[in-house]
């Protein structure tokens, strides 16, 4: 076992999966030479040279077109777009060709591609560096959609979705990127589908994903100090979504708190709330609550960014007024 940053996570799955498959390759801005914005691919340039690891032009529609003919051709690439705002310039061959492909070929014509790409508010970006894309993604037949909420989860679902031979979409936090934990030596795999319940609990479900389930763990520790036992569930996969492990868990604990960093309108939120009502109305014992961002474009200022956006106070008061405690 070896402590190592998000980034370093995602670097090593990088490395290993270039390392045995010589149709693996990278391409993104500033990928190459300088190592990514995060570190991602850092040395890779240089280990594996110009032709695999590939520096593009500022022109996300045009390197994603490129890497998505390159997979239709056998080639396996991961195209790391430096901001999810940026993933909108894109849209159109990711949603018109990458996710399309199969069913309009009659599965004859695979798309085994890997968009990677940092999202969220991190610290002071701005409105237009702060997007929070998922439920775009999410809303898109053909695609995966995939956030790993840790360096465990970053590496071994970036394994996994370089071997996959669906386009999978690979959302990162940046405020996540200098998170630490343990990853195994040995080589590992996680799935691409199935939410996790990384906390049992009984009086009440909290769900989030990426930098909203870190929300949801730090509520749950200070709800067991008021005697409330809070079950939370990774999403992990937001496509497909694994409705059944929120089924069992909200029947179980009969009260659902949905926490997001995005907007709600349209939101996953909304997408989960609208599955336990359709699953499991008669198992509620109070109304489902959502956490999310205000309705407003990311604020510059710091008070202002902060007030916009959700926090762990902010899911620990949602859970006690749904349990009467407010």
């Amino acid at each position: 076992m070896a402590e190592m940053y998000y980034w370093e996570a995602i670097r090593r799955a990088h490395d290993e999966e270039l390392a045995n498959d010589i149709n693996v390759i990278v391409m993104g801005e500033d990928v190459g030479v300088v190592g990514g914005t995060y570190k991602a691919t850092l040395g890779l340039y240089q280990k594996y040279g110009e032709n695999r690891v590939i520096d593009t032009p500022i022109s996300e529609n045009s390197f994603c077109g490129i890497g998505i003919g390159a997979s239709m051709a056998g080639l396996r690439p991961i195209v790391e777009i430096m901001s999810i705002n940026f993933a909108l310039l894109a849209l159109d061959t990711l949603i018109n060709a990458a996710a399309k492909i199969r069913y309009m070929s009659g599965g004859r014509v695979s798309c085994p591609m890997v968009m990677r790409t940092p999202g969220g508010t991190a610290h002071q970006l701005a409105a237009q560096h702060s997007a929070r894309l998922a439920r775009l993604f999410m809303s898109t037949s053909g695609l995966r959609v995939v956030t790993p909420r840790s360096p465990l989860d970053a590496y071994g679902m970036l394994k996994s979705a370089v071997r996959c031979n669906d386009p999978v979409i690979f959302i990162e936090h940046e405020r996540m990127y200098n998170m630490r934990e343990e990853v195994p030596d040995k080589e590992f795999f996680r799935p691409l589908e199935g939410a996790e319940v990384v906390r049992r609990g009984t009086d009440i479900t909290l769900i989030g994903y990426n930098l909203s389930l870190q929300l949801c763990l730090e509520a749950a520790k200070r709800l067991e100090k008021d005697g409330v036992s809070a079950e939370v569930i990774d999403l992990r996969s937001l496509k497909p979504l694994d409705r059944e492990t929120i089924r069992r868990s909200v029947e179980k604990t009969h009260r659902v708190l949905v926490a997001e960093e995005d907007e709600a309108s349209v939101g996953v939120g909304s997408e989960i709330i609208t599955t336990v009502i359709e699953e499991c109305f008669f198992a509620l014992d109070a109304q489902p609550m959502r956490i999310h961002a205000a309705d407003v474009p990311v604020p510059y200022a710091e008070n202002l960014e902060k007030a916009a956006i959700p926090d762990a106070d902010d899911v620990y008061r949602g859970a006690l007024s749904m349990l009467g405690r407010a």
